[in-house]
């Protein structure tokens, strides 16, 4: 009994100092670098989501009014 108490204490006593070593702080995130290639491609798509939603307003609008005038 005094064996396994004895080989349990070690084993837990080895097992805690088997931990993984904490990565060194870091004093500030790494700032990005393709900032201004994406902001680049970004600033057309924004435009064409902008035209794309005016022109399905305009339809809407439009297909109202002709609904509006058949009736």
């Amino acid at each position: 009994m005094n064996a396994k108490l004895s080989l349990g204490l070690l084993l837990l006593t080895l097992l805690a100092g088997c931990k993984r070593p904490q990565p060194p702080p870091t004093d500030k995130p790494p700032e990005p670098q393709a900032s201004a290639m994406r902001d680049a491609i970004q600033q057309p798509l924004d435009k064409a989501h902008a035209l794309q939603r005016d022109l399905d307003q305009a339809a809407a609008r439009q297909g109202a009014a002709v609904d509006a005038a058949t009736q």
